[in-house]
């Protein structure tokens, strides 16, 4: 499956929960997308919270 056609299957999931059930439950489910999309991020080793630490306080991220 293409990035493409992944995002236009989550935007059509996110408009129908939209139009079921009013802007707040979407705005609770875009946010629960949104922790579990980061937590298997972090989970498969493609974000490190050190340095996401690091860039909240100010300190550089670059190396």
């Amino acid at each position: 499956m293409t990035t493409a056609r992944f995002g236009v299957l989550v935007g059509g999931g996110l408009a129908i929960v939209w139009a079921a059930f009013g802007f707040w439950v979407f705005v609770g489910v875009a946010a629960a997308a949104l922790v579990g999309w980061l937590v298997a991020r972090v989970l498969g080793g493609e974000v490190d919270l050190a340095r996401v630490a690091d860039a909240l306080r100010g300190r550089r991220s670059s190396s």
